[in-house]
């Protein structure tokens, strides 16, 4: 007894390998990271996860053919899994993501049969484990497949059975006979293939249990590896594994009840899968998986009773909503986008959320401007834009070249002498600035410590400016000369425009001309005057001003520019 346990104590203990993809650096960029349990395998790192996946399982397979060349499994070591604490097994139950509940107590798996060569890989991708073990944990962990199976060690008085290394497995637990007297795996993943782990079996290694293949190696192999679990009883057809999925990072479980819902999460998680794979986006199909989502996962919720599933149903819904208003501002709206020529319109630069943020600053423009003069109300506006986030905003000399031409230096030292805004220099200095060194303009009724009339985001806020500098340097505007009310006038315009750029919500109701003029700062009687000028610049194709009413249409040359109502 003495002598046994020496020898026992002298075994060593089976091998693994662990190759592991991790996040490298921020999520967003998804790069990863591979590294490999064993101390001479250095880590690799990848800029994406489908790159690093395939460069796993290539280290895989090239520890693989390693062992392979170097005898393949060991047949005198200890259970690599029981080293672990067995703790690669699940326990039958009647739920749980592989079928199993909390894994069994240590030692309550009892090893037994040949020594394996196993190889593990998970779901996620993320995870490949190569081990020497004996059959019995290799049958008891999901998703393991068995690769070689090592010959008996040689002993004086023949191998004692139950051991690790022996030929036979210990206990009950045994699997079926086969004819020939030995015994055919029956593993606890059925549905298991090389396709699921995504490691090939190397060249001349012994295929899983129950395999019609045969064996190139010279040498004589033991008898394929003995199962875990006995066979159904007779008469009754095995259990055929009911499909599973994943879907938002939620995996569908097996027992999900009604079928139905099962199935259709099940088939939203692959149709969103299929969709990343697309090489163009397509907006209409999107929109419609995501409200089928949202449907589907307020059902789940129902029946689980989780909160989190109806927050998602509840995302799911808005991404829909964005979806559709994406498609609307790029497809220029249910009209399709088509021109009067036919021809189909550019995208539009503003989405109706950030239009109707464009629309609030011009209604505000009245209260922030400290004078009542068309080039003091253009500087307020597009200063306003420039410092609407943070209260500071930088300009430099050809942005108020461009805006107010030869009144600039006047209108800056009435808005610095007004006390509206503060600049770092003089206005002459100003005009001189350059784009690598712009001037710092601070509107202190803008500053976030104060009481701001309005909140833009940042994306929202540099939109809507540069939407507003589009429009006031318009090619033609610029080429007619236009003043600074007419420039007013096309920003006016531009922002309240329907689908096929008409003014105002209504087909021929137009906009109200005392609110245009008091927007220009301009008497009513003269916004007449400036339509003229847009019709000549080609940027309102019909306009009038008359009977209190604005009425016209944008030109299809400037449709993009639109800020649909």
């Amino acid at each position: 007894m003495t002598a046994e346990a020496d020898t026992q104590q002298e075994r060593a203990t089976g091998r693994v390998w662990v190759v592991r993809l991790d996040p490298h650096g921020r999520l967003a960029a998804g790069a990863v990271r591979l590294s490999c349990s064993r101390p001479a395998c250095d880590d690799q790192r990848f800029s994406s996860t489908a790159e690093g996946r395939r460069a796993a399982v290539e280290h895989v397979n090239l520890h693989l053919s390693r062992i392979r060349e170097g005898g393949g499994p060991r047949g005198g070591v200890w259970c690599g899994c029981r080293a672990a604490d067995c703790a690669w097994h699940t326990a039958d139950a009647p739920d749980g993501r592989h079928g199993g509940a909390a894994r069994p107590a240590a030692g309550a798996v009892r090893c037994g049969g040949p020594v394996v060569l196993t190889v593990y890989a998970d779901r996620a991708g993320r995870l490949w484990r190569i081990a020497e073990t004996c059959a019995r944990c290799a049958a008891a962990i999901p998703e393991c497949r068995v690769l070689d199976t090592a010959p008996p060690p040689a002993r004086a008085g023949g191998p004692e059975a139950g051991s690790p290394g022996s030929g036979q497995a210990a206990g009950p637990a045994a699997g079926p006979a086969t004819a020939g007297g030995t015994a055919a795996a029956l593993f606890s993943d059925h549905g298991n293939s090389p396709a699921a782990t995504g490691v090939p079996a190397p060249t001349g290694a012994s295929a899983p249990a129950g395999a019609p293949t045969g064996d190139s190696s010279p040498a004589p192999r033991p008898a394929p590896v003995p199962g875990a679990r006995a066979a159904a009883p007779a008469g009754r057809a095995p259990r055929r594994p009911r499909r599973w999925g994943k879907i938002a990072q939620r995996i569908v479980p097996y027992y999900l009840e009604p079928e139905a819902l099962r199935l259709e999460l099940i088939d939203l998680g692959d149709a969103f899968r299929a969709y990343q794979r697309r090489p163009e986006p397509d907006l209409v199909l999107l929109s419609g998986l995501h409200d089928r989502k949202a449907r589907a996962f307020a059902q789940w919720a129902d029946v689980c009773g989780d909160a989190s599933l109806h927050e998602d149903a509840d995302r799911a819904a808005k991404a829909a909503v964005t979806c559709r208003e994406m498609h609307d501002n790029r497809a220029g709206g249910p009209l399709g986008g088509l021109l009067s020529t036919g021809e189909q319109a550019a995208p539009r630069l503003l989405t109706r959320t950030q239009a109707e943020h464009a629309r609030t600053v011009l209604g505000h423009l009245g209260a922030l401007a400290p004078g009542h003069e068309p080039p003091v109300h253009l500087a307020v506006l597009m200063l306003t834009l420039r410092a609407a986030r943070a209260g500071i905003g930088n300009v430099t000399g050809q942005d108020l070249g461009g805006w107010l031409q030869g009144d600039a230096e006047r209108v800056l030292d009435a808005l610095v002498a007004a006390g509206w805004m503060r600049m770092p220099c003089t206005a002459a200095e100003a005009l001189d600035a350059r784009p690598e060194d712009p001037t710092a303009v601070t509107v202190p009724t803008l500053l976030p410590d104060g009481q701001r009339p309005f909140t833009l985001g940042k994306v929202t806020r540099a939109r809507i400016s540069g939407w507003a500098q589009k429009v006031v340097n318009d090619r033609k505007l610029r080429k007619k000369k236009s003043p600074p009310a007419a420039r007013l006038l096309a920003v006016y315009t531009a922002a309240h425009t329907r689908v096929d750029g008409g003014l105002g919500h209504a087909e021929d109701d137009g906009l109200d001309l005392a609110e245009a003029a008091a927007f220009c700062a301009v008497p009513p009687e003269e916004v007449a005057e400036h339509v003229e000028r847009l019709l000549t610049a080609d940027w309102l194709s019909e306009g009038s001003a008359e009977e209190g009413r604005l009425r016209g249409r944008l030109s299809d040359r400037v449709l993009h520019l639109s800020a649909l109502l």
